[in-house]
């Protein structure tokens, strides 16, 4: 069986591959991520692996440990060609987003990626290794609020061998089901069920 840090390194592998071949256009274009370029969506995600664990730890201090202002605080204006040295450079995640495996660089790349290929029509298939271990890691990372969204429902994946929790169901691709429960309202459309309704009021 594949490690769950294997499936991280091929991701961000992938990720690189992508950013490498943007145009400057592109790099400067909105992502599904509210008032960030890719650019700066890109920053967000390798910034880390480039802290010490000193250096994080101040990040975090500066910014009262709130992860939202620590994020905001790692997104700075890097070149394109910068970034994607970056990405690499850390071809094989390290430093604080490792603390629990390769859970967070995947989930996170994972994520992250299909917020810049989406609104850029580039769209991909994710292997399915890597999209059923995304979808069973949503649920154990607080920051996604995929259980807060779920709450009584039950989520199933059309395309990958996953179900998750109980109640009327929502059913789609498993990358759309996986955009949605990360709060991506562009893939509720994707999404059928009864309880759809439910999860798009969320």
């Amino acid at each position: 069986m594949t490690s769950t840090m294997a499936l991280a390194v091929r991701e961000r592998a992938d990720f690189a591959d992508l950013l490498a071949g943007l145009s400057p256009e592109q790099w400067d274009a909105p992502t599904l991520c509210a008032g960030w370029t890719v650019r700066q969506v890109a920053a967000h995600v390798i910034s880390y692996d480039a802290l010490s664990w000193r250096a994080t730890f101040s990040l975090l201090a500066r910014s009262r440990f709130n992860l939202n202002r620590a994020n905001a605080l790692c997104v700075a204006e890097n070149s394109s060609a910068d970034l994607v040295a970056l990405f690499r450079a850390h071809a094989r995640p390290r430093g604080v987003t490792t603390v629990f495996g390769g859970m967070i660089p995947l989930l996170d790349g994972l994520i992250h990626q299909q917020d810049v290929r989406r609104p850029l029509g580039l769209r991909r298939e994710i292997p399915h290794d890597r999209l059923s271990a995304a979808l069973r890691f949503a649920f154990r990372a607080p920051p996604i609020e995929a259980r807060k969204r779920t709450r009584g429902l039950t989520v199933t994946a059309t395309d990958v061998d996953f179900s998750h929790g109980s109640g009327p169901e929502v059913r789609g691709p498993g990358e759309a089901l996986l955009m949605a429960i990360a709060g991506r309202t562009s893939a509720l459309a994707e999404l059928t069920g009864p309880g759809l309704a439910a999860l798009s009021s969320r």
